[in-house]
């Protein structure tokens, strides 16, 4: 019988990345298999689940808090199947519900195999953050969605990081999404997110406050969104630990599969780009796949594909 070893679990991955002082951890924003074989063949070691791709691929709609836990939870469990020696981290949008419900979410997610979870303060009835509008639950409120995901963690005895989003910054201010970042720590987060940050200066302000106390602080690169485009480089000059690009691929394929669609209704064109399908299987582990059933014994493929 072989002797098999655990594997490092993919929340203690994470805090070793994060544990390196002279790195900044980046996590390209993926929604489907597709986009995070792209991001695992480009040999990102950590990856992000977007709330708003998942929302738009699986159910083709605007991300207006209709997706729900499952729908995340089960993108997240697939994604993070296909290479699970790569953390990925997910949203987790408002936890769902009380804590009842949060503490339900973080045990899915954990089960999920997901290195890391973020929880916002927003209604249930949420939107994208760099939105317009956001309406949000009471500081005590987001305090406890934090300590069930904590109490949950503790009780099951496994670990996952629990990042606290607040999107109190638009409508209650600086002081008063900071407040409700260190009630959240001190509730058992271990990440800060400030969502929708207005400039460089406030950026630099959140990160210093944030080192203060010793905790990692996460940017949210949107481009045409509320905060500045910040470059890998520039994110890390400011202060911050983790940088997550949510619509990168949406942005790309929403203008090069758009235009592909238009060159074909408009012009018939129906080569594309003219990428052979068999590459296309190939970025999705066409060989790897092929190998593992000869390994096994299996005849399907012995003639080749």
């Amino acid at each position: 019988m072989a002797t098999l070893t655990p594997p490092e679990s993919p929340a203690s991955k994470l805090r070793a990345m994060l544990a390196n002082e002279d790195e900044i951890v980046v996590c390209p924003g993926v929604y489907d298999g597709f986009t995070a074989r792209l991001a695992l063949n480009a040999e990102f070691k950590i990856l992000y689940m977007t709330g708003a791709g998942t929302t738009m691929s699986r159910l083709g709609m605007a991300d207006l808090g209709v997706a729900t836990m499952n729908d995340m939870r089960d993108n997240a469990a697939m994604i993070a199947s296909l290479d699970p020696t790569v953390p990925v981290i997910a949203d987790a949008d408002t936890g769902y519900g009380g804590p009842l419900m949060v503490g339900r979410t973080t045990a899915a997610y954990i089960n999920a195999g997901i290195a890391a979870f973020h929880l916002e303060d927003q209604v249930t009835t949420k939107r994208c953050g760099h939105l317009s509008n956001k309406l949000l639950v009471s500081h005590e409120e987001f305090t406890s969605r934090i300590r069930a995901a904590a109490q949950m963690r503790a009780q099951l005895s496994r670990d996952i990081l629990v990042i606290a989003r607040t999107d109190a910054l638009a409508s209650l201010g600086y002081d008063e999404a900071l407040s409700r970042l260190r009630l959240a720590i001190d509730a058992g987060a271990d990440i800060a997110f400030l969502e929708g940050v207005r400039s460089i200066p406030e950026a630099q302000s959140f990160c210093q406050e944030m080192k203060t106390l010793g905790i990692p602080a996460l940017y949210n690169c949107v481009p045409g969104g509320v905060s500045p485009v910040l470059s890998v480089k520039e994110a890390k000059e400011v202060g911050y630990k983790i940088l997550i690009t949510p619509t990168l691929a949406l942005g790309e394929v929403y203008e090069s599969v758009g235009r592909a669609y238009r060159n074909l209704m408009e012009g018939g064109d129906t080569k594309g780009n003219g990428v052979p399908v068999r590459r296309l299987f190939e970025s999705c582990g066409l060989e790897e796949s092929v190998e593992f059933d000869r390994a096994a014994g299996g005849r399907g493929f012995e003639g080749g594909v």
